[in-house]
């Protein structure tokens, strides 16, 4: 498989290679940030993928750990390339590229929703008709821009190499009529669509399976082809987003992730689901407001 390119995936690799070397010479991140006459959390945050470390911070710091040559340069090569723009650059402004970056270099993605469509399913309308809703306080001109940029990450799905994509949703999402009901019926056939390509799988976790491993929230597990690129694991929040990298951490939503898909109706039950919501919605089940009864 073809490598994606992403300025995100090259800082994070570049941080932990760093580190490496670092830790083999026996330096402390203060050692280095005394020789380099820097803050320990500049350091810190290089090893991390936190911060994009210039190819003069990279050459310095190897020198300290002795690391010279072929290795050197290779290492500077993918801090170049680490400070390039990826294509959500221009959406800066209106989000934090750290997640699409991760994403654009993935192999697979795992995904448990309880409220919403992945934004790798949405449909225009139903990406607008969300954004509107969950933030009130943006302009018109911010929610286009956040759509434009949900839809261009689509193209992950169909691209010469495309991602590895299998969600679980909770039926509350097919229950919950975003945008109105042609709208949601529009994004119904969506999921449907894309549940045909050969690398989607989607299943429906079903309110009648009650408490479920998933019970504590939404999260994304990105994995890559690259043994040397870690996991990692995204919960989305209002102000962003909580990124989880710790082997353990990683392990722990795996685990969870397959016993919330091994919980949910199998894909093809789930897409025979959706396809029947398409024409009796649950939303419609019962009149707005009306109560239980």
């Amino acid at each position: 498989m073809t490598e994606r390119r992403s300025p995100t995936i090259r800082r994070r690799r570049l941080g932990a290679e760093l580190r490496r070397r670092r830790e083999a010479a026996g330096v402390t991140i203060e050692g280095v940030a005394e020789r380099l006459e820097c803050s320990a959390s500049k350091v810190s945050r290089i090893e991390t993928g936190h911060t994009t470390a210039t190819p003069r911070d990279v050459r310095d710091m190897l020198e300290i750990y002795g690391v010279r040559g072929d290795e050197c340069e290779e290492l500077v090569q993918i801090a170049r390339e680490a400070r390039q723009k990826g294509w959500w650059h221009a959406y800066s402004t209106v989000l934090t590229g750290a997640y699409v970056g991760l994403e654009q270099a993935a192999e697979a993605v795992r995904a448990y929703e309880q409220q919403v469509m992945p934004g790798l399913l949405q449909t225009e309308e139903y990406a607008k008709a969300m954004i509107r809703a969950a933030r009130p306080d943006i302009t018109t001109d911010e929610v286009e821009r956040r759509v434009r940029v949900r839809l261009n990450r689509q193209s992950l799905l169909t691209q010469d190499d495309p991602i590895d994509l299998w969600v679980v949703l909770d039926e509350a999402v097919l229950s919950r009529p975003i945008g109105g009901d042609a709208v949601m019926c529009a994004q119904l056939e969506r999921l449907i669509e894309a549940a045909e390509l050969p690398n989607v799988t989607l299943q429906v976790l079903p309110f009648e399976v009650g408490a479920h491993a998933g019970m504590d929230g939404t999260f994304t597990i990105l994995t890559f082809s690259e043994p040397s690129d870690p996991g990692v694991v995204f919960a989305e929040n209002a102000t962003g987003g909580l990124f989880l990298e710790k082997s353990e951490e990683l392990r722990k939503y795996m685990f969870i992730f397959d016993h919330i898909r091994a919980a949910a109706l199998r894909p093809e039950e789930s897409v025979a689901l959706i396809r029947k919501l398409t024409k009796e919605p649950l939303w419609k089940s019962r009149q707005r407001g009306s109560g239980w009864t």
